[in-house]
């Protein structure tokens, strides 16, 4: 566990900034950060499924997917809520990286063996222990988010969806018999192994959003 948790670590002190970066950017920078994530998540995808049915819709899929990402970067003029959904499904999934490593227990599904019900409650609760954190916090530097019920609703759907996505990649890598879906960062595999989750929340959360079934986050 030490060994790949340093290399996740190593791998997110490196990345973390240069994403903020094109987040914050915004504009053409953000727009070739969005283009150079999907080209290589759809390479990878193409390598997992092809000739298999789901190839023409998971690949459509992808681009709706990556759309609504660069939809939320500008949701009411504020990169926030892109930063809101993206920090939830990278604090779902070390949460239930560390809980799971740590407690063990029984196993989540058959689709994805190292899953366990100790890291899907783990998946929960740290992104609305840290998120809870920082919003009360004076390093709160948003404008138009408040922790508050709905976006604690709002929390645990967006994980919630993130789960299931990372189990439902997990089943395609499964049947193609692959365990990572590239290498391309070290301590996590491809870019879809890293954003597997992500490619299911940042539509659900620009719909939410969007029609307003939750209007205040």
């Amino acid at each position: 566990m030490k060994k790949e948790l340093f290399k996740r670590i190593l791998s997110s002190i490196v990345l973390i900034p240069i994403v903020l970066f094109f987040i914050i950017k915004g504009s053409y920078m953000f727009i070739c950060f969005i283009l150079t994530c999907f080209a290589i998540t759809a390479y990878e995808w193409h390598k997992i499924s092809v000739n298999k049915t789901n190839y023409t819709i998971g690949f459509l899929f992808l681009i709706f997917s990556f759309y609504t990402a660069y939809e939320l970067r500008d949701f009411n003029q504020n990169y926030h809520y892109f930063l809101f959904v993206l920090s939830i499904c990278v604090l779902t999934d070390l949460g239930g990286f560390i809980f799971g490593k740590i407690f063990k227990g029984p196993k989540l599904t058959k689709i994805s063996p190292k899953k366990t019900y100790s890291g899907m409650i783990g998946g929960y609760l740290l992104p609305l222990i840290l998120l809870k954190i920082f919003y009360v916090s004076p390093y709160n530097f948003t404008e138009k988010i408040e922790l508050s019920f709905e976006s604690i609703i709002f929390i645990v759907l967006v994980s919630s969806i993130s789960q299931l996505g990372d189990i439902f990649i997990s089943y395609f890598k499964r049947v193609s018999n692959v365990k990572d879906s590239g290498n391309i960062i070290p301590g996590h595999g491809g870019l879809l192994d890293r954003v597997d989750g992500m490619i299911f929340a940042f539509p659900s959360s620009y719909i939410i959003l969007k029609l307003s079934f939750i209007e205040h986050i």
